[in-house]
């Protein structure tokens, strides 16, 4: 972290300062909510939380060395240094902001319904070909987990790359005043969060406020393939990123290699380069493009992208393939929309070996939509040719009903538990099992049976 005194703690928040003035000057070295991790020169802020309120601890964390508290409760003995907020939730995001804005470098904002997570990671190794980059780490990409994103900030990086999850209306908007990024990264516009955004167009809309935070020196950065973004028109300059003609960023002689990747040719206004993504699943091309336009964007050669492509790590249960008790395993159970699930069942029928079996759970927050969203999952498996669809939830009826009524062998489980009593008698050698489900379901137990040695 950067170094800055309590004093411009105190300003960048708006809070009322109380205790010693001269401990104003004192030096922040840290911030965290995390009262263990509360030593000398940290500034503790006090959350709320359903079971825990940090205020019970901030006696302690000052008795430890703690350089100060921002809180929303008046302070008692004891507690000062302090700073009062009326929402140290809010407080929270406004001192990211102030941290932000003493840093002068390129910042990516990655945004979509799908695949947030492996363009941020497609950019950052792209990025650290050259410079020493900043990312989001884990899934810290919403309102509280922006501000720690930003804080991790040191003097050292050169670029940074922020993730930015939403679910609402006004949620974007907030996380912009926070990042203020100079390029803005599209991935899809997608069937997610329709309980709270209605239809693709309120995505859309919800997703579009990151423009309302950036100038007119700002760069968006839009999968031209999807129909949505090809006529997003912001108000600055734009690069198109896709398979198609018109896209300024464009991939050509894709070679889907399986478990080894995908081999490309990257075609761009200065000329071509040929690249490797080792990873699985045809998706990856999408932010393997993202992350060459911005690379491009920023200087880079194509030599440089090509090697930091070559970097690239599959992060947690996001298309990551196991091999396990005669079976290949995709885990790919960190979250699921009809979008990303049709994607992941696409790179399933490219695998090779014995039967195609996608091991299906309900895919959340549909909204009205969601059964008819779940049957055209299924029916699209069928299309494919996956050998037998697994449906497990509530949801996921209408996924075996749309699966069957393609032609495929599919089996319907209420829960996880009437799943797990047959597992072993459902798969066998050979198969090729996708486990794929929103995070609520928590599938990765699913993962874990499958591949317990």
């Amino acid at each position: 972290m950067k170094p800055f005194t309590l004093k411009d703690a105190a300003r960048a928040v708006g809070g009322r300062y109380i205790g010693d003035e001269a401990a104003l000057d004192s030096t922040i070295t840290q911030v965290t909510t995390d009262s263990r991790q509360a030593g000398p020169g940290a500034l503790f802020i006090a959350l709320k939380g359903n079971r825990v309120d940090g205020h019970d601890f901030m006696a302690g964390c000052l008795a430890g060395g703690a350089a100060a508290c921002l809180t929303e409760r008046e302070p008692r003995e004891g507690e000062t240094p302090a700073i009062l907020v009326d929402s140290t939730y809010r407080a929270t995001g406004a001192l990211a902001a102030w941290y932000r804005s003493r840093f002068d470098i390129p910042v990516i904002g990655i945004t979509g319904s799908v695949g947030k997570t492996t363009t941020k990671e497609m950019i950052a190794a792209v990025l650290s070909a050259r410079f020493n980059t900043h990312k989001t780490q884990k899934n810290q990409n919403n309102e509280l987990g922006v501000p720690w994103t930003l804080m991790r900030l040191e003097e050292a990086h050169q670029v940074s790359v922020v993730e930015m999850g939403i679910s609402g209306f006004g949620e974007m908007r907030r996380l912009t005043q926070m990042v203020r990024p100079t390029i803005a990264v599209f991935s899809v516009i997608g069937d997610a969060h329709l309980e709270f955004l209605g239809d693709r167009q309120g995505v859309l809309r919800a997703k579009s406020e990151i423009f309302e935070g950036m100038d007119g020196n700002g760069l968006a950065v839009l999968n031209g393939d999807d129909e949505y973004l090809r006529d997003c028109r912001p108000n600055m300059r734009r690069v198109l990123y896709g398979c198609g003609e018109h896209c300024d960023v464009r991939a050509e002689d894709v070679q889907n290699l399986g478990e080894d990747g995908i081999r490309l040719t990257i075609r761009h206004a200065g000329g071509a380069f040929p690249a490797l993504i080792p990873a699985f699943g045809g998706h990856m091309v999408y932010a393997a493009l993202a992350a060459a336009a911005v690379g491009l964007e920023l200087g880079l050669t194509g030599e440089e992208i090509a090697r930091g492509l070559a970097e690239y790590h599959t992060v947690g249960d996001r298309a990551r393939v196991i091999h396990a008790n005669g079976m290949t395993v995709v885990s790919d159970c960190y979250n699921a929309n009809p979008n990303s699930v049709r994607a992941a069942l696409d790179s399933l029928a490219q695998l090779k070996g014995g039967r195609k079996v996608a091991l299906l759970g309900d895919m959340l927050e549909l909204g009205p939509e969601g059964a008819k969203l779940h049957r055209g999952v299924g029916e699209h498996a069928a299309a494919l040719g996956v050998d037998l669809v697994v449906g497990c939830g509530p949801l996921s009826r209408n996924t075996v009903e749309g699966a069957e009524a393609g032609g495929a062998q599919a089996l319907y489980f209420p829960d996880k538990p009437a799943l797990l009593e047959r597992l072993d008698e459902i798969l066998r050698p050979g198969d090729c099992v996708l486990v794929k489900a929103s995070l609520g379901m928590a599938f990765r137990e699913i993962v874990e049976r499958l591949t317990k040695e």
